[in-house]
């Protein structure tokens, strides 16, 4: 069922799927920092790819999760992969292309259950392992929230005699560290997952024997990701930088901070987050601790829906391209 070419044909649409989750999730990093001017344009583009690189080669506990927690192995076919990455795909494009930060993580999981709903029904769906997932994809922004209120409250008590110009002077110096830290984070959560998909591919075609990473499944997803973030994201980093709330650099360093700990915290547990869900509570959170009604709560409202309507609407997606192929094939 699996052939050397479907093997293939997967990789290159699951590292398509990486490259755009890149350039989608680059503002993720790097929005705060450039919008503080902490660091340029350019530059902040270098330190998210180079940074992701790193954080995408640093363990695969995520892509043990992704790869073996929402549907058994024996139920994956080519067709139903494939399927999967379009759906997300599509999604992932049709966000970025309205500057929607929506999730590249939620996209591609209801991609792959839609797709395997198409083909095998709803039985074929791990959902004990498929709702403990969604747990985590669900409380990280809460968890962000809440932290990086703390943060904020916690900095603004620590310098609260200080000079005000003096301290925005050092954090944005700061920056360069928490937008490195961000990226790293970023990497460690979001390339682990089509790492996952691969090996899933990998394992249900009998090349591997058990669900372990090649090193090459590593370094490809690693260099495809890091190519799509030197692509940059632009529309994004325009609502994550700006449009929630106006970010100064101490706050825009509490945001960075908080998301990268709870990320990459995920990351080391094997827990999948969406890394767009994480960055943009963590900064609902740090504007909320600065002034609640300074925080621009109908972009925050547009991001919250955007969290609940892409699991269904990639799946939606992936079952109507499964079906099609159905037709055609």
């Amino acid at each position: 069922m699996f052939s050397t070419a479907w093997v293939i044909l997967i990789v290159i649409f699951a590292l398509l799927f990486d490259y755009i989750n890149g350039f989608h999730d680059t503002a993720n990093a790097i929005a705060t920092s450039v919008s503080t001017k902490a660091v340029s344009p350019r530059n902040a583009i270098l330190i998210a790819a180079t940074f992701n690189f790193l954080g995408a080669l640093s363990g695969t506990a995520v892509a043990a999760t992704i790869g073996q927690n929402i549907v058994a192995p024996h139920d994956v076919v080519p067709l139903v992969i494939i399927a999967a990455l379009i759906g997300a795909i599509f999604w992932n494009v049709f966000t970025w292309y309205f500057g929607i930060p929506s999730s590249s993580s939620h996209a591609l999981i209801g991609g792959l259950i839609g797709a395997v709903i198409a083909r095998s029904g709803s039985a074929a769906v791990l959902w004990d392992g498929f709702l403990k997932i969604v747990a985590g994809l669900v409380s990280s922004p809460l968890i962000g929230l809440v932290i990086g209120s703390m943060v904020m409250t916690l900095l603004f008590w620590i310098f609260k005699k200080s000079s005000p110009v003096k301290i925005n002077l050092k954090f944005r110096r700061l920056q360069i560290l928490s937008a490195c830290m961000a990226s790293f984070a970023h990497g460690s959560n979001d390339a682990q997952k089509t790492m996952g998909i691969i090996t899933l591919s990998l394992l249900s075609a009998g090349m591997i024997q058990a669900f372990d990473v090649p090193l090459w499944v590593k370094i490809a997803c690693a260099m495809a990701m890091s190519a799509g973030t030197a692509f940059g994201g632009w529309r994004i980093i325009r609502t994550m930088g700006g449009k929630i709330f106006r970010i100064e650099p101490i706050n825009g360093f509490a945001a960075d901070f908080t998301s990268s700990a709870v990320i990459y915290g995920a990351s080391l547990l094997g827990i999948p987050v969406s890394t767009t869900h994480v960055v943009s509570s963590s900064i609902m959170g740090v504007g909320a601790a600065k002034r609640l009604r300074g925080v621009r709560w109908n972009i925050a409202r547009q991001i919250v829906i955007a969290w609940f309507v892409t699991i269904p609407s990639a799946a939606l997606v992936s079952m109507l391209v499964y079906r099609l192929f159905m037709v055609f094939i």
